[in-house]
């Protein structure tokens, strides 16, 4: 096996995942998904409210609903600095189903950015959990 990647996932409050894997994916704004493996060249991406998917060397995969923030990619590391990040085992589904109906109501009155950005959190928090989200 080549190389492992070392992930480290970050959010102010908590470092949420940190060991090794063999490939991470995960969403940027404006770039949609992008997937790391080692010796991936060098990046730098601003991100957006996704499912991020850390593949671990054992064959298992860490969910992480992760709501903007940078991935950096260097040296076979990935850094994912979140605003904010939930691991898929802490998520509250039915509160993430009202949240996004709520959001959904609130498009069908206003489409402002908050309902906006409301869905889009519900949304990355649903999918972590393997709830279908369309």
């Amino acid at each position: 096996m080549a190389n492992p990647l070392t992930v480290e996932v970050v959010s102010p409050e908590r470092l949420l995942f940190s060991g090794e894997a063999t490939m991470v994916i995960t969403r940027t704004l404006g770039g949609g998904e992008i997937a790391f493996q080692a010796g991936h060249m060098s990046f730098l991406g601003a991100l957006t409210d996704n499912h991020t998917r850390v593949f671990l060397l054992d064959g298992s995969v860490v969910d992480i609903a992760v709501h903007g923030g940078f991935v950096e990619v260097s040296e076979n590391k990935v850094s994912i600095l979140s605003d904010t990040a939930e691991l898929s085992t802490e998520i509250d589904v039915e509160r993430a189903r009202s949240a996004k109906e709520r959001a959904e109501n609130n498009m069908r009155n206003t489409h402002d950015a908050e309902a906006v950005a409301a869905l889009s959190r519900a949304n990355a928090r649903l999918t972590a959990v393997g709830v279908q989200t369309r």
